[in-house]
């Protein structure tokens, strides 16, 4: 059977950069809700030598992630899933955020661990922005309704951000859903583990993707105070993933890897600094 590796958010930036390594070994199917896209990122991938194939689909819709996975596992074994769709503050309303960022890395894990076999690998893509939240901050009592009710889930997130100022909603469910991914992906692990399936997350900082335009210059001036200095290029990230999601990695579960050229630890040294 053909090795397959589905990402979704696939049709540009890193998760695009992702499927040209990884099209080396599995057949990739990009999933995404911009067919045009989509269809643009399956063209450089064969041009390249690579199988590919788009798939459009809604990751927030669970039937549609359901799809997708009847799907794939009918082309051939499901080994990677690489989970890179979702939106920042400047793209949509607080509710969608969370709904897309939240709910569709629940959707897409829970249907594909159903199809998936012993070896395999989820991988979620998070934010350096979960780091920006405490640990005694988040709302883990909320998190752990998503193990048994979505729906309550959904409505106590809402009834929190509504407590939110205006403002500050679209940042606080962005901010709140990539906290949340990674709590849950170290629970998905564990719950996983003894099938053989690993579940790791990865944090980006900030790079030269589309969505890293879309947030602009001060998610830029921010990459600058970082460690490094600089903005991150698609193709430095798109290494590690493909790296974490290897068998090289087989011993990998349950973490994230914040992969922000030190930007979170330049502005954790800055306010203990300012503290003294």
């Amino acid at each position: 059977m053909k090795s397959i590796c589905v990402i979704s958010g696939g049709g540009s930036g890193m998760g695009l950069e992702a499927a040209k390594i990884l099209g080396r070994k599995h057949k990739i199917i990009l999933m995404g809700r911009t067919v045009a896209k989509l269809e643009n990122a399956v063209k450089q991938l064969r041009d390249a030598g690579i199988e590919a194939e788009a798939y459009p689909a809604d990751a927030s819709h669970r039937e549609s992630v359901r799809q997708l996975a009847a799907y794939a596992s009918q082309q051939g074994e499901v080994k990677v899933l690489i989970h890179a769709a979702g939106v920042s503050p400047h793209m949509t309303d607080a509710q969608k955020i969370f709904e897309i960022n939240a709910i569709g890395t629940m959707n897409m894990d829970e249907e594909f661990v159903k199809i998936m076999p012993e070896g395999s690998c989820i991988l979620n893509v998070s934010s350096m922005s979960a780091y920006m939240l405490p640990a005694d901050k988040a709302p883990k009592q909320i998190y752990k309704l998503s193990l048994s009710d979505a729906e309550a889930f959904r409505l106590a997130v809402n009834q929190m951000l509504s407590q939110v100022p205006p403002e500050q909603q679209t940042g606080t469910a962005y901010t709140l859903s990539k906290n949340f991914v990674l709590w849950y992906t170290a629970r998905m692990a564990v719950k996983f583990g003894k099938q053989g399936i690993r579940i790791v997350s990865i944090s980006p900082g900030t790079f030269k993707t589309p969505m890293g335009e879309i947030e602009g210059k001060e998610a830029a001036s921010f990459a600058e105070r970082g460690a490094l200095g600089r903005m991150g290029e698609p193709e430095e990230i798109a290494e590690m993933m493909a790296f974490m999601v290897s068998d090289e990695c087989s011993y990998l579960t349950g973490v994230d890897i914040l992969y922000d050229g030190g930007s979170v630890a330049a502005l954790q040294a800055m306010r203990e600094d300012r503290a003294q």
